[in-house]
């Protein structure tokens, strides 16, 4: 299975991702553990792209895709991949589909994560990350995912198989909620 989690920062989809992961027996891909490790060491790439992610803005998505392609590759033929964090705009979903058609390992199926503001906020003010989770760079991360990342739902919905869960759940129920409908999908995508 090749699954896209989409969620505003806060969501969940890293925990997640690394539930479905496991549960589906497929590699969990995440975008933003990659930008930070890249920050984090230091690379040409986290130099690059630092500003970025401080400011809460949206890495540049040749940059993100290059980091991706061979991941998602890898785990393609390691049966699958639940992928978080990317794409976040219909701008990159049509590219990151078409890049990924080529190859073989496009996305079959959306998974979204429907969570409020206030709880958004909430989570994300509580995980405290630093220069990430201030409340001005929240906002705007909210912002930047109502503007550019929630129109790809219905860009999901038409392409591939869109399931919405209520990520404002307690997190074992949102966990069964996405096995369940996920379940069905992968039942459909083998027949």
């Amino acid at each position: 299975m090749r699954l896209l989690l989409i969620g505003a920062p806060g969501a969940g989809k890293g925990t997640q991702a690394v539930r479905l992961a496991e549960h589906f027996g497929i590699t969990h891909i995440s975008s933003g553990d990659l930008l930070r490790q890249h920050i984090a060491g230091r690379t040409s790439l986290g130099t690059s792209i630092r500003g970025y992610v401080e400011r809460g803005d949206l890495v540049p998505d040749q940059i993100v895709m290059d980091m991706l392609r061979k991941p998602v590759v890898a785990a393609n033929k390691n049966g699958g991949y639940v992928l978080d964090g990317f794409p976040r705009t219909v701008h990159q979903a049509q590219a990151a589909y078409l890049a990924a058609k080529d190859l073989g390992v496009a996305v079959q199926v959306a998974a979204h994560l429907d969570v409020d503001h206030d709880e958004l906020v909430r989570r994300l003010l509580s995980r405290g990350r630093g220069s990430e989770d201030t409340q001005e760079v929240i906002d705007h991360r909210l912002r930047v995912y109502e503007d550019q990342t929630r129109p790809m739902l219905d860009y999901y919905a038409v392409r591939e198989k869109l399931v919405v869960v209520n990520g404002a759940r307690p997190m074992d129920e949102v966990t069964w909620s996405l096995q369940v409908q996920l379940q069905r999908v992968q039942r459909r995508l083998r027949a």
